[in-house]
């Protein structure tokens, strides 16, 4: 039987190839969790066929992929779709993370229109980050996959379309249903609404945490970010997106942080051995906003704006949605 697995990391997708555990592995890998959403029609595009003839700039699924498998269907034009016909089964991978949760619902209700995939699919919801793992542990865990039902398309095009609307509303639902056939998702969506801005500070978990810890004594940028063994354990953000909420607390009108040396957190700065350098050794304090804010008595979004997105809310001084074990707006 011909087995293909799709994992939504880089990372998850080497160690899998390492694990030897399919015929070919495909790591697809977006970011949902931060920033505006693509529309649906390019996310529909970046997996459809593509004309062999055309060039076409627009993202692909078949990106970045090497080897004779991708180099043929590079040839033959195929989209997604084409691709996993080429094989028995089709497995699903999936870190608990949440943007790798989101990953998975666009993927199934993407899916769910072709009966002829859905058919071969399994999901295996992993406990661990699959890039972290050994070989053998990964293979021990092929028993888990589970096929997949109407109930899991159901529950991912809910979750989907939850995580598109235009308020938080539809996404705080979800506590309400049955989750259960995606194992993982209930967490998720907690860790989301909690990186809304909390009601009494304005500030969303991520944000909290790195407060609290520069109350605590961590004193330098990356003590606050999270990894293995750090004390920063909320994961629902990665590297260049906790960079960018720090850079928002200590480089804006009215700092929560200061001593932060050295910025934007982007590519430039990493490129700049000196730069990079002068921002790993800033050392770092609350200024009194940061400390009202830590203790609630003052809210950040009252002495800076806002302006980013949360899935497909935007969220703004006047349309500011908080969360505090409750959904409102401001």
């Amino acid at each position: 039987m011909s087995r293909l697995i799709l994992t939504f990391t880089d990372s998850g997708a080497g160690g899998l190839k390492t694990a030897r555990l399919a015929d070919c592995v495909i790591g697809i890998e977006h970011r949902f969790v931060w920033g505006r959403l693509p529309a649906s029609d390019e996310l529909d595009l970046s997996l459809s066929r593509r004309p062999i003839e055309r060039h076409d700039p627009s993202p692909h699924w078949l990106d970045n992929l090497t080897g004779a498998p991708f180099a043929d269907a590079r040839d033959h034009g195929l989209g997604l779709i084409e691709f996993c016909e080429r094989f028995d089964a089709v497995d699903l991978w999936v870190d608990p993370d949440p943007n790798s949760q989101l990953q998975l619902v666009w993927l199934l209700d993407f899916l769910r229109l072709h009966p002829n995939i859905t058919s071969r699919l399994a999901i295996l919801p992993a406990d661990r980050v699959i890039g972290d793992q050994q070989p053998g542990d990964l293979s021990a865990q092929q028993l888990r996959l589970a096929p997949v039902h109407s109930d899991h398309l159901d529950i991912a095009s809910a979750a989907w379309a939850a995580w598109r609307a235009p308020t938080p509303e539809s996404w705080f639902g979800l506590l309400q249903q049955d989750l259960g056939e995606l194992p993982r998702l209930r967490d998720s969506v907690i860790a989301l609404l909690e990186e809304l801005p909390l009601r009494n500070c304005g500030v969303g978990a991520t944000e909290m945490r790195m407060l609290e810890l520069i109350s605590a004594g961590y004193l330098h940028p990356y003590d606050l970010f999270p990894g293995h063994e750090k004390p920063n354990e909320r994961c629902t953000f990665g590297y260049w997106e906790v960079g960018a909420l720090l850079d928002g607390l200590a480089r804006c009108s009215m700092p929560a942080v200061s001593g932060l040396d050295e910025g934007p957190f982007d590519l430039a700065m990493h490129d700049a051995p000196d730069r990079h350098e002068r921002y790993s050794r800033s050392r770092l304090a609350l200024t009194e906003l940061g400390k009202a804010v830590l203790a609630g008595a003052d809210d950040f979004s009252r002495h800076n704006p806002i302006d980013r997105w949360w899935g497909g809310t935007h969220l703004t001084n006047d349309n500011l949605w908080r969360w505090n074990l409750a959904l409102t707006k401001s």
